[in-house]
C-alpha cells in the first residue's frame, strides 16, 4: 500500500507557512503531496493563506477580504516572503497539490483556475465545509475531493459520501481503527493530521491510513521505516 506524506502548508514546522519558500522546501525534501489553504482577496485573487485575517502570519493586521492582492503583496509573510497566489505555487513546485478551500466562493474561483490550467489531475480539493466540496463537485465533475474534520464521529463517513468526497482528512488524535476500517469499506481513503512525531507516525501506519499530513520534512524519511 502506498503511504503518502503530505506537507502541511509546505513544511510549516521549519519554514514560514503557506509561502513559496515553504512549498519549494517541501518539494525539494520529497514530500509526496503539498497542502495549502486558499482564500479570496478583496479583488477576487486566490491567495494562499490559512487564517481569515493576516494578523498571525504577516506584519500587518486585518481581514484578508478587506485587502486587494496588491495590498497583500506588501506584507511580510515571514523571512521576507510575500503572500503567494495559487497559480504561483502550481508553477513553483512539481508535486501534486492538496488545496483547502474555506468557502463556496473560493470553490468557484478554484474551479475556474483548475479548468483554465488543466489541473484537475494534479490538484485534490479539500475543505472542512461539506457545501464547499459539494459545490466543487458540481462545478468540476470528476475532481477529487476530501472532507476535513477535527471533531467528528462515525457520521463523518456518511457526510463525506453525501458530499461525493473521495477521502477523509481527519485529526489523528480522535481517529479510531473502527472508523478507518468502516471508511475503507466504503472506498474512502483516510489521511491523518497532524503527524509530527514518531509516535503519531506509528499510529498512522498501524491503523492502515493512506497518508499523513505533517509539518516536518523528516517524517517523509521516517515513514519508509515505520510499518
Amino acid at each position: 500500500m502506498t503511504f503518502l506524506t503530505i506537507g502541511h502548508r509546505g513544511v510549516m514546522g521549519v519554514e514560514p507557512e503557506n509561502t513559496l519558500r515553504s512549498f519549494v522546501r517541501a518539494d525539494h525534501e520529497g514530500l509526496d503531496v503539498i497542502e495549502l489553504d486558499l482564500r479570496l482577496s478583496k479583488d477576487g485573487a486566490l491567495v494562499v493563506m490559512h487564517d481569515a485575517d493576516v494578523d498571525r502570519t504577516t506584519d500587518s493586521t486585518g481581514p484578508i477580504r478587506d485587502f486587494t492582492l496588491a495590498e497583500l503583496r506588501g506584507f511580510d509573510a515571514g523571512q521576507g516572503e510575500r503572500i503567494p497566489v495559487f497559480e504561483e505555487v502550481v508553477d513553483a513546485v512539481k508535486a501534486p497539490i492538496q488545496a483547502e478551500i474555506k468557502d463556496v466562493a473560493a470553490a468557484r474561483a478554484l474551479a475556474d483556475v483548475l479548468t483554465r490550467r488543466d489541473l484537475t489531475e494534479r490538484v485534490d480539493v479539500i475543505s472542512f465545509h461539506d457545501e464547499a466540496i459539494t459545490e466543487m463537485a458540481k462545478l468540476l465533475p470528476g475532481v477529487r475531493t476530501g472532507l476535513v474534520a477535527s471533531r467528528y464521529g462515525l457520521d463523518v463517513i456518511d457526510r463525506a459520501l453525501a458530499a461525493d468526497a473521495a477521502m477523509l482528512i481527519l485529526n489523528i488524535r480522535r481517529l479510531t481503527l473502527e472508523l478507518v476500517e468502516r471508511a475503507h469499506a466504503t472506498g474512502l481513503k483516510v489521511i491523518g493530521w497532524t503527524v509530527n512525531t514518531p509516535e503519531h507516525l506509528k499510529i498512522a501506519r498501524g491503523m492502515g491510513l493512506d497518508g499523513a499530513t505533517t509539518d516536518y520534512p523528516e517524517i517523509k524519511s521516517a515513514a519508509r521505516y515505520t510499518a
